[in-house]
């Protein structure tokens, strides 16, 4: 069986209002980055339960075939059931964390093509830029 691994509670990111061209991509950069390593972790985890259910199916068959208890062959039965539907679940969250991190990833390229420009004509004068909406 896998062992569960705690992990430090946190963004990857910090949720702070610096929205600069630069905070801003790092912050999407770190995001993808996170989702896509949870998207492996999670991957990990669908390969272990399903391995765990289908163990726990064979040792439901084994207990059968020794005549045991009925009922002890039902409830192997129905962890290998409850493994197997539990898997389903974390094979749909890893697409959803995929499909997110994809997203992501075409947020920052789409934000890079909208204001990067910008920001490399902002930040390479030497004169400051009024704030917004200085000139309403």
């Amino acid at each position: 069986m896998s062992e569960l691994v705690s992990r430090p509670v946190g963004a990857p990111a910090p949720t702070d209002g610096d929205n600069r061209y630069k905070a801003v991509q790092d912050k999407l950069r770190k995001l993808a980055g996170a989702l896509e390593d949870s998207t492996l972790e999670l991957e990990a985890l669908y390969r272990s339960m399903r391995g765990n259910a289908d163990d726990a199916e064979g040792a439901a068959r084994d207990i059968a075939a020794a005549d045991l208890d009925p009922r002890f062959v039902e409830l192997t039965s129905l962890v290998s059931t409850a493994l197997g539907g539990a898997a389903v679940e974390v094979g749909r969250l890893r697409s959803s964390a995929q499909e997110t991190a994809d997203l992501t990833h075409e947020t920052r390229r789409t934000h890079a093509t909208l204001y990067g420009e910008l920001d490399n004509i902002r930040s390479s004068r030497r004169e400051k830029t009024p704030k917004p909406g200085f000139f309403n």
